[in-house]
């Protein structure tokens, strides 16, 4: 999921928030990133993702959905290029101990873009390097926020990387369901407002339905199917609630334009709604996947 999972629902000010990168990458490994979990299920289910799979993630972030798919038998190969801390911690979860030299030989993690994956034969174990077979699926797990800057955002990496992968091979895009479906969307609007008053009191605008598929198009993808997952965001209490979600880098804005204080402050009463009798936070959302094809 790059490394941030909503951050591109708020406009990033003029300067970029201090925080500490090693502790917010241990937040989202421990508390956030498990949030997705029946997403990634639910698109290995669909695509029979097992053995015989080379897979291409864009935006790995520390590796959970890398896991899973491994565990699945897949070779997997991970990309990304904003959070080195995540990228650290993608590799002990995944690359082979100095004992161990078999133990993680189907996995590699890439710091850069797509095209640094070309020739990842060593991922599969084969030390075939360019001469490797292509990759067989390709995700970008990381939901789609405003669906224009996305697409513009996501096109190039995306083509970049379908270039990699055989003549057909799924490619899946994540995204954002409907607001009314979404309870995390009042803690984005909480977030908005502080980043960029000028969005008003709802937030920023929703990605449209069709916004995963304008993504895809741009990219030179042809859609082929799509589902919905239900991820509800839960936590222990409230302190984990916010480690979490700050961890997501969907405050950085905020951050940036006020004052990490004020900050915890609103994202506490956001939450306090959600907030159960025994001190828990539940917030039921809706994911939807998109699958096209490499042409």
């Amino acid at each position: 999921m790059t490394p941030t999972l909503v951050r591109r629902h708020v406009r990033h000010a003029g300067r970029t928030p201090r925080v500490d990168q090693r502790a917010r990458a241990r937040d989202w490994s421990e508390i956030q990133e498990r949030m997705l979990v029946p997403l990634y299920e639910a698109v290995y289910e669909r695509l029979e993702v097992g053995r015989g799979t080379r897979l291409l993630a864009l935006g790995c972030g520390s590796g959970l959905a890398l896991l899973m798919a491994a565990s699945r038998g897949a070779a997997v190969t991970g990309v990304d290029t904003s959070s080195p801390e995540r990228l650290a911690l993608a590799r002990q979860r995944l690359l082979p101990q100095p004992w161990d030299s078999r133990a993680g030989a189907r996995a590699r993690i890439v710091e850069g873009s797509p095209a640094d994956a070309d020739g990842s034969g060593d991922a599969a174990g084969d030390g075939e390097g360019a001469n490797a077979p292509a990759y067989t699926l390709v995700t970008a797990f990381e939901p789609v926020g405003y669906p224009a800057d996305d697409a513009e955002r996501l096109s190039g990496p995306l083509a970049a990387a379908t270039r990699l992968a055989e003549r057909g091979a799924p490619v899946v895009l994540a995204g954002w369901g409907p607001p009314e479906r979404c309870a995390t969307s009042s803690v984005l609007r909480a977030a908005a407002g502080l980043a960029d008053p000028l969005d008003g009191p709802d937030g920023p605008r929703p990605a449209l339905r069709d916004g995963l598929e304008e993504v895809a198009l741009r990219a030179g993808l042809r859609p082929d199917g799509s589902g919905r997952v239900a991820c509800p965001f839960g936590y222990a209490d409230l302190d984990s609630a916010v480690r979490g979600l700050l961890s997501t880098g969907l405050f950085d804005a905020a951050i940036a334009a006020t004052d990490p204080n004020r900050v915890d402050k609103e994202l506490t009463e956001a939450l306090h709604v959600h907030q159960r009798r025994d001190g828990t936070v539940w917030m039921p959302n809706v994911f939807r996947y998109l699958i096209a094809r490499t042409p």
